[in-house]
């Protein structure tokens, strides 16, 4: 076999194609025999649905189900579209129950009934209580299918159990140990009962340590606690303590990487797609776009209102208009480098969201050093600008460059400023820090460098301005 996803798929699509054009739907089973589930989902993707439906119909039932698994939320209701009953019956039984929870939250109303009425009445009933959980819950991601036993019990027993109940479980990384009334109690490790003596009893090799998921708790405390112990797979208990499901590794991986996706978009100033680019149509893309875009609009227009208010020393001192764009880009850049560590940092609990004084004081004196630099950088444009342009160095100019010097300082160190402290304003009220985003910052950082600029040039040089 070939490693790399993307280089099978491009080795066996040619054939792949030939194939279908040819009919072959018995050397298409044969080549698809050895391919797995995902690279089988890739290959599906630009496929008509009506051909795609024949194609399933050539897998075993457990493959078509990780293929369906792998499948882009809107091809995937495609297929369902085209599935008859007992297609449709195969694919949900065999799909873990959190991945029929994803699949039902993704589903048009015209077809969740239908879906939910191709299922035995057991499934029916784990996939509503899922439901039940609010949306992005740890709650939604879990799954019933884990392996649980008495602490009373013998290892010889317990082994008995565990092989009797192994094959529906979907990991024998660990084995949950509760109480008559379901309470977590512990968490074992396979080879511990593997190690240990027959005739001992569970209670012998437990130490009641353990670490848990609350049903209720959002998905991202699920990634947190996942990369903090370094685990396989974690329980998930209620309210009350009581053991209700295991998550995965692999369900985490995905919350991961859609956590960081809609990080970064809203740090881009906008809004979250619901899917993958590719699978989001150009209305959408605007739909999600248009609200930041106007928001930063109005922003711009306060530039350059406040720009207007000191039309007078423009005209007299026309060399200060020069440098605006670098001294308002300067302090949202800065601005904007700092909102993105702080986001990143709360995001991985590096800092708690009560540590604002102690990050104020952290960007405070990094804004003035890098304030400092950048004045002492501007200073010295400005003078070596006046002096190419043939200006002598006199008084007039050196206060000139001061005006740049401190301006950057100060645009710099506010900059700083605004973009550490403003995630913490917003995790206070409730929103999400990443939607103080470097474009969100820059608007800010604009009007009040401005401000700042004219104001210090108005100080200096009030003796040369008429």
């Amino acid at each position: 076999m070939f490693n790399g996803s993307g280089m099978l798929v491009q080795l066996i699509k040619p054939e792949f194609e030939e194939l279908i054009q040819a009919k072959d739907w018995v050397g298409l089973k044969d080549v698809l025999s050895d391919v797995p589930p995902v690279d089988i989902a890739d290959l599906l993707v630009e496929l008509d649905g009506d051909i795609a439906v024949v194609i399933f119909r050539l897998l075993k039932k457990p493959i078509a189900a990780d293929v369906f698994s792998y499948l882009p939320s809107n091809k995937g209701v495609e297929l369902l579209e085209l599935f008859n009953k007992q297609q449709l019956s195969d694919v949900m039984v065999n799909l873990e129950p959190d991945e029929q929870v994803a699949l039902m939250e993704e589903l048009p109303g015209h077809l969740t009934q239908r879906v939910m009425n191709s299922m035995n009445l057991e499934d029916q009933k784990q996939v509503k209580k899922l439901l039940g959980y609010p949306e992005d819950s740890i709650g939604r991601l879990m799954t019933p299918r884990y392996v649980r036993i008495k602490s009373d019990w013998t290892i010889e027993r317990s082994m008995k159990h565990i092989r009797k109940y192994a094959e529906v479980a979907e990991t024998l990384n660990r084995i949950y140990v509760v109480d008559d009334n379901e309470f977590l109690i512990d968490d074992l490790r396979l080879t511990e009962f593997i190690l240990a003596d027959p005739e001992d009893v569970v209670e012998s090799i437990m130490d009641r340590s353990f670490e848990a998921l609350m049903a209720y708790e959002d998905q991202e405390e699920a990634v947190k606690m996942f990369a903090k112990y370094d685990r396989v797979a974690l329980p998930v208990v209620d309210t009350d303590g009581i053991l209700v499901g295991i998550v995965t590794v692999d369900d985490i991986i995905d919350v991961a990487e859609e956590e960081t996706t809609e990080d970064m978009q809203k740090m881009a100033g906008m809004d979250a797609l619901d899917d993958y680019y590719s699978q989001t149509s150009i209305f959408g893309l605007v739909k999600k776009r248009i609200g930041w875009l106007i928001v930063l609009f109005v922003g711009q227009i306060l530039t350059a209102l406040t720009m207007s208010g000191y039309e007078e020393i423009l005209k007299q001192i026309v060399l200060l208009s020069y440098f605006v764009p670098l001294l308002i880009a300067s302090g949202g850049n800065s601005g904007s480098q700092a909102a993105t560590l702080i986001i990143r940092a709360l995001a991985t609990d590096d800092i708690k969201s009560d540590g604002w004084r102690k990050v104020l004081s952290r960007e405070v004196l990094s804004g003035l050093l890098l304030g400092t630099l950048l004045g002492i950088l501007g200073f010295i444009t400005l003078i070596a600008w006046g002096l190419i342009g043939g200006d002598p160095l006199n008084q007039e100019l050196i206060l000139k460059a001061s005006v740049v010097g401190s301006s950057l300082l100060l645009i710099v160190l506010f900059g700083n400023i605004t973009g550490a402290m403003l995630p913490f304003l917003l995790s206070k009220v409730g929103l999400d820090p990443a939607v103080s985003s470097a474009p969100f910052v820059a608007t800010l950082v604009d009007v009040s460098g401005i401000i700042i600029y004219f104001s210090i040039a108005v100080f200096l040089l009030s003796g040369i301005l008429l």
